[in-house]
């Protein structure tokens, strides 16, 4: 039986704080939540090796590295209020819980909403909230958000989802074609106007929906 806690250290020494993310909070809730727990278990011993991995209905959970990336470019403070487009099993949601005040999550697939929404709530992160429905048009009521999260890879970044970030907000979503290459970009609502960051190249499954790309039949 694998010790889950020793390979949690090691995957943020190595993985995380080992290829430049620096943010103490992330580092710390990385540490804390229990990855092997957003897997399939028969995926379990490989939680913390240094890859995505399958959910199911054509999904995947993140690699570590890059979900604590994404983390440090939101900037997360204890206050803010996050919104996350693709659940996908819950991991970067329960993570980004131990950093924010509220954590909102859209996801497409409505099995996989329904899986994350039990296994939060099993898990304790009770600051969390998951919906289905479609990520690119934000989240339905409308609210802002201090930071946003997008865990797909779209050809531009939706309009609804700049329309619900907060004066001073960061928003983090992969752009580019369907297939690659992608860049992770970071905008920032500042008085002036939103400005862009490039955080690197990446590689992310497609955002399906109305301001994403058109679902493969």
């Amino acid at each position: 039986m694998p010790d889950y806690r020793t390979e949690r250290e090691r995957m943020v020494e190595t993985q995380i704080a080992g290829r430049g993310v620096r943010d103490p909070g992330v580092l710390q809730a990385m540490r804390e939540v229990p990855r092997e727990a957003f897997v399939p278990p028969h995926l379990a011993a490989d939680a913390y090796t240094d890859r995505p991995l399958s959910i199911g209905e054509g999904q995947t959970i993140s690699q570590p590295y890059i979900v604590g990336l994404m983390l440090e470019a939101g900037e997360i403070g204890g206050q803010d209020r996050v919104l996350e487009i693709g659940a996908g099993s819950g991991y970067a949601a329960a993570v980004a819980s131990r950093l924010a005040a509220q954590v909102c999550a859209v996801e497409r697939i409505g099995a996989l909403a329904q899986a994350a929404r039990e296994r939060l709530a099993r898990l304790g992160y009770d600051n969390v909230e998951v919906l289905q429905g479609d990520g690119t048009e934000g989240w339905p009521a409308r609210r802002i958000f201090d930071v946003i999260l997008v865990a797909a890879a779209g050809p531009e970044v939706p309009q609804a989802l700049v329309a619900q970030l907060a004066q001073d907000g960061r928003l983090v979503m992969p752009v580019g074609p369907r297939s690659g290459p992608q860049r992770l970009v970071r905008l920032r609502r500042t008085p002036d106007g939103l400005r862009q960051d490039d955080w690197g190249a990446v590689a992310f499954v497609p955002l399906i929906g109305a301001e994403g790309f058109a679902e493969d039949k």
